[in-house]
């Protein structure tokens, strides 16, 4: 009796333990995520607009999200090319860096590395192999709508995380929504950087290619003078040159009559 028992016990741990298991598997969307999704048996309306509340629950302004090259006004049926950066958060480390989605109210949105939400060109969120970029940016186009449309709205919830592919405490996120006026004419030319979060942005390591006079320990005004003496003689020796070439030479018919003179009495005594 007991051997007849035991084997639907052991099923019934199996299912519960996969059960347990399942909300966290889920949840880990380093392939992408966009529009309605489910978090702890309530539903996410939209992700881009309510956020990545599977990872926390408030977003954190210590997450910038930085969209850059951005219009003052857009004009239609125009193709906007702009990128779009996480910076802050946990280290980059482990499998995935970090990842968004996006949502506009009008035009079609798209790009390198990145895509439609379930072909819904309206969204915009990584792929995979995207999703453990270095430096947590990616470039995206938006392209506008027919003359008219009025004002477009932006949501942006971009995800800063540790990179184990578990959600958890150290994950960050945070929102970025912007509101573009169709252009009127009157709009500043070219683009603008629009931001959220709390402004501690720290620049970039810049790359390596050598080291500038300064921090070698010579200061800028060392450098041109000593370009000045290194000029200075290298005029000396021409100069010596050519007194030595036009000033002594016995073949050159501009010598002093001094000179001639010696050199006559030089070759009268070689006789």
């Amino acid at each position: 009796m007991l051997k007849r028992t035991s084997g639907p016990r052991l099923a019934l741990a199996l299912l519960l333990l996969t059960a347990l298991l399942l909300p966290g598997m889920a949840t880990s969307y380093h392939t992408g995520i966009g529009g309605e999704q489910s978090n702890a048996g309530e539903t996410i309306e939209d992700v881009a607009k309510e956020g990545c509340l599977c990872h926390n629950a408030a977003p954190d302004n210590t997450v910038q999200v930085i969209l850059d090259h951005v219009p003052y006004a857009w004009e239609a049926d125009t193709v906007y090319e702009m990128r779009l950066q996480l910076i802050g958060g946990p280290d980059v480390g482990g499998v995935w860096s970090g990842g968004f989605s996006m949502r506009v109210s009008l035009g079609t949105l798209g790009g390198d590395n990145v895509q439609n939400w379930q072909g819904d060109t309206g969204t915009l969120t990584q792929i995979e192999a995207s999703a453990n970029t270095p430096d947590r940016s990616w470039t995206i186009t938006w392209t506008s709508p027919a003359a008219g449309s009025g004002p477009v709205e932006f949501w942006i919830t971009g995800n800063s995380v540790n990179g184990d592919a578990v959600p958890g405490a150290d994950d960050r996120w945070n929102q970025l929504t912007v509101a573009l006026q169709e252009s009127t004419g009157a709009e500043p030319s070219g683009t603008r950087t629009l931001f959220a979060g709390n402004g501690n942005v720290q620049a970039p390591v810049a790359e390596d290619h050598g080291m500038d006079l300064e921090h070698m320990g010579a200061e800028l005004r060392a450098h041109w003078l000593g370009l000045l003496g290194f000029g200075a003689v290298l005029l000396v020796v021409a100069f010596a040159g050519l007194l030595l070439r036009y000033g002594f030479s016995t073949s050159y018919k501009g010598r002093s009559n001094q000179l001639r003179l010696r050199y006559r009495l030089n070759r009268r005594g070689d006789q």
